[in-house]
């Protein structure tokens, strides 16, 4: 896996994964899982529809 997320991508999905699962726990809800999807993909630095798509925000 290359990496196709730049650095401020980065912060913004594990910000908003956070942010989801935090609001999926309080609100007692499965939505919250939805959270993991950017979290992950931030952790990892690559977003699968990213290649399909043909898109790289990463200067490297």
């Amino acid at each position: 896996m290359k990496a196709n997320i730049g650095n401020t991508e980065r912060v913004l999905r594990i910000a908003a994964g956070i942010i989801i699962i935090a609001l999926g726990v309080y609100y007692q809800s499965l939505w919250g899982a939805i959270g993991l999807i950017p979290l992950f993909t931030g952790l990892l630095r690559f977003c699968p529809l990213y290649t399909m798509l043909g898109i790289n925000t990463c200067k490297r």
